[in-house]
Parts: structure tokens; sequence; C-alpha cells
């Protein structure tokens, strides 16, 4: 059965856009239940300013006490060189640079320029080989900007190229951060020289206009082998107008594995985690599983014969 690798990224883009924020506790407790369920990448964390995103204010206290266990991989997501710096010190496995894919989206989401970024990603690139840290190039609004519009594909492949020749990356993910991306130009832009030579690929989707799915299946046509997921569909940006949450993560594996791919998730499991967190934020489920069960059935439906004599 050929695999794919599922990034679970609900303690960290799940829960940084809920009006109510999650309790150190409750991270915690999702933490557990994210490694339970199959979990091995786990996106736990941002470091950003506590002021602008205040749901991510604990992410240092939060690393301080997440388990440690033998394949279990922690990253922590940073917009600039001091969220680097930050994510370093707090312990981190890997961590997540982010640069838009146009200006505009660089000055809402960072408040900078995207050639200031392509100069922090190069401070930051030696203090990252030092720690031994795995370091994965985000590209946002890869697909579309609420502020822009469209994007260029040859815009996103400059963005790539220009960060590949300042630091030695690890990974290469491309986000859909608003939802707009259609299977066709996901398919597309993955096929770029400047994105296809990269043996690491990742692809990050929202579920805003119901095409995620589809879309992940577009990724994987075009050699894509990781995939971001966040158990609930919770998610969105604080920075970008309608972004939805992201792909559920339940919803995500059931589809997965119905066609063929093994992702080392148990459906199940993922779903109560969901469930849980949740509540915590005092929020309903957003993933079809939570409301509609899987299919088959864990326990065969009895139906009622009818006796039609």
């Amino acid at each position: 059965m050929r695999t794919v690798e599922i990034v679970e990224v609900s303690p960290r883009d799940g829960l940084q856009n809920e009006q109510r924020i999650a309790s150190t506790e409750a991270k915690l407790d999702l933490v557990d239940r994210l490694i339970e369920a199959g979990a091995r990448r786990i996106e736990a964390v941002s470091f950003v300013h506590p002021k602008l995103v205040p749901a991510m204010a604990d992410a240092e206290a939060v690393m301080a006490r997440v388990p440690r266990r033998d394949g279990i991989r922690y990253i922590g997501l940073a917009l600039n060189e001091r969220g680097v710096r930050r994510a370093i010190d707090a312990g981190v496995d890997e961590v997540n640079f982010v640069i838009p894919a146009t200006e505009a989206f660089a000055l809402a989401n960072q408040n900078t320029t995207r050639a200031r970024l392509l100069d922090e990603l190069a401070a930051v690139a030696p203090l990252l080989q030092d720690a031994r840290l795995g370091l994965t190039l985000t590209v946002a609004v890869a697909f579309g900007c609420p502020f822009s519009g469209e994007v260029a594909p040859d815009e996103v492949a400059r963005i790539v190229a220009e960060a590949a020749r300042r630091a030695e990356l690890a990974e290469l993910a491309l986000a859909d951060t608003i939802g707009c991306a259609v299977p066709g130009q996901v398919e597309a832009l993955f096929a770029r020289d400047a994105i296809r030579t990269h043996t690491g690929r990742r692809a990050h989707f929202h579920e805003t206009r119901h095409t995620a799915i589809a879309n992940a299946f577009a990724a994987l046509s075009a050699g894509v082998r990781a995939l971001d997921s966040s158990v609930g569909g919770l998610g969105g940006c604080p920075f970008a107008p309608g972004a939805a949450g992201n792909v559920a993560t339940e919803d995500l594996v059931w589809a997965l594995e119905r066609g063929g791919w093994a992702t080392g998730i148990d459906a199940g499991s993922a779903t109560e985690a969901g469930r849980a967190i949740c509540a915590a934020v005092e929020v309903s489920p957003r993933s079809g599983l939570a409301a509609a069960g899987t299919f088959p059935p864990a326990t065969p439906l009895e139906v009622p014969r009818q006796d039609h004599r």
C-alpha cells in the first residue's frame, strides 16, 4: 500500500483563530490524543507576537511539557528571525518558516516584505544547522491571495528558488491559505521545475470552498507525500479574511485509506480528539466523520426486517 505522511496542525493552526483560547492543559491533552491516534509529526506551536495571536502566547509553556517520545517530532512555526530564535530555545524538532507569495499578504501577515523575509531566512539558516533542526519553507497564499487575488505560478516559483538559494530546505510546503485552489491548479503548481526538484514536498489545504480533499489527491498525483490537516476541521488565519478551517484529519484519513493510501492515523481516534478539543474551545466539530461516522460503520447496522405478507 502507498503511504502518505499526515502532519497534524490542530494545536497550532487549528487553535490560533478560535474566539475562545484553549488552555495550556487543553493543548497538552490534544497532543496526547493526537499521539494516541497515530500522529508522528505535530505542528504544536507558533512563535508569534502574543498581542497579535493571543492563542499562541503559551508556546514556550506548551513545548516545555509536551511528551518526548521516540519517533514524535514537534514543529514550531515562525514568521521572522525572532520567532526562529524562540523556537530553537524552546526545543522544537523542526521549524516551519513562512514567506507569502504576495507583497500584500506579507504586509498583512508579517508586517514586512518578501525581500526582508528572504534576508531573515538566510540569517537563520546557519542557526538551524547548528541546532540540527529541519527547516520547512511554507509559501503562504500560493494559490490565491485575499488582497491581491490570483497568484501567478511564476511568482511562487521565484520565491521558492530564491529561498532555496539562501537556505538548505529540508521540506517545501505550498499553502492554500484561503481555500481557493482547485485540483488542476494544484497539480500544475507542484509540477513547476523550481518546486518539483525538492525531495520533500508538503501541501496545506483549507476547506473554505470544500475542495481540500480533491486537492489533496491532486497533490499526491503530483508526487507530494506529506499533507497537513487538523482534527475537527479546526483552523483559519487571523490575517486572511474568509479563511475557513483546515481539512479535517479524520475526513482526509478516511478518504485516503479508502483510496489505497496508508496514513498511520486511526480515523476514529482522530474524530474523538477533534470532538474533545472542539468542546474545549466551545465550537462544534466541522468534519464529516464527526457528523456521519465512518462507512462502513464499525458496528454494522441492523436493518429491521419487514414483513410484506
